[in-house]
């Protein structure tokens, strides 16, 4: 990506969207569906640029692509788009476009819409609970001939639907065929887990191992998060515990809090250290913090527990 600078654009509209890329307004202020081989060629014959400059969005998008050849640019990292069929962004995400991107061959589409499509509807707080929009590109889902096909037949139905005149279902219609679309996308995604179990194995085999690693170091450390262990193992936060909630039933979290507990239990059974200084010792800077949470995951504060095995 040749462009280094920090400046990048803002795009807070559907329409901003369009504009940007050279396209026709939309036909629904707050949703548009594009179709990427139209849209790639029009660009083509105008002999217009690369989007180089990085962009935020300020909606969501959902694409499903072919035949795209080359790097995107996905916050500070640069992702081989031929991989991978469907991929998610949500909104306040970075992306630009290489120079030598090969859009000779692409098919397939974009949908975006703008987050105040969804304020007035139970899918406005649902949509947060979809971890793939907070996926990493190279997470993109990979589909089988068949969930390809139901995902195009569900966007036509979303675009007959917009390009009908706006009446008073519109909004009510768009919004349930939406969800239809994103639950598939769930659906998919887990199946996707399941299916590459070698692969999600090792990266539930190299989590556990940087887990135990952690949590036997004697020195004192600061609370491990889930970002650490997602930086780590180099996939997002989502994935990670979407992964490990598919495999184990438990996420990155919970996984987290087991492993500290039972480092506690050790510390409390065989050490002489105080609760503050066990507390401060596995990371914790408020020992009343500490005790909660021991309690609430045995049913005995710290001294107690050291008690009872007495």
């Amino acid at each position: 990506m040749k462009n280094t600078s920090r400046d990048f654009r803002v795009l807070n509209t559907v329409t901003d969207y369009t504009r940007f890329f050279g396209l026709p307004a939309p036909a629904h202020p707050l949703l548009t569906i594009i179709d990427l081989a139209e849209a790639c060629g029009w660009a083509r014959d105008q002999n217009l640029p690369p989007v180089t400059t990085p962009v935020v969005q300020q909606f969501y998008t959902v694409a499903l692509k072919r035949g795209l050849k080359g790097p995107l640019y996905y916050g500070h990292q640069s992702y081989d788009f031929s991989d991978g069929v469907l991929f998610f962004l949500a909104p306040g995400q970075v992306f630009a476009v290489d120079e030598a991107l090969d859009t000779s061959e692409v098919s397939g589409w974009l949908l975006v819409f703008h987050p105040d499509l969804l304020r007035k509807y139970p899918l406005g707080q649902k949509i947060a609970t979809y971890g793939f929009f907070s996926y990493e590109v190279h997470e993109a889902l990979h589909l089988s001939d068949r969930e390809e096909s139901v995902l195009n037949g569900l966007m036509q139905s979303i675009q007959g639907e917009y390009e009908r005149p706006i009446d008073a279902f519109s909004q009510d219609v768009l919004i349930s065929q939406l969800e239809v679309l994103l639950n598939y996308a769930n659906r998919f995604y887990h199946r996707q887990f399941l299916t590459r179990r070698t692969a999600e194995h090792d990266l539930l085999s190299r989590f556990e191992t940087l887990l135990t690693a952690y949590f036997t170091q004697e020195a004192e450390k600061p609370l491990p998060t889930v970002q650490y262990f997602a930086d780590a193992l180099h996939v997002s936060p989502a994935y990670l515990s979407d992964m490990l909630r598919t495999l184990t039933g438990q996420n990155t979290q919970q996984h987290i809090h087991h492993a500290l507990i039972e480092r506690a239990k050790g510390l409390l059974l065989s050490t002489s250290l105080t609760i503050n200084e066990t507390a401060f010792q596995l990371g914790f800077e408020y020992p009343q913090y500490f005790t909660r949470l021991f309690k609430s995951k045995t049913g005995l504060t710290p001294a107690a527990f050291r008690f009872s095995a007495h």
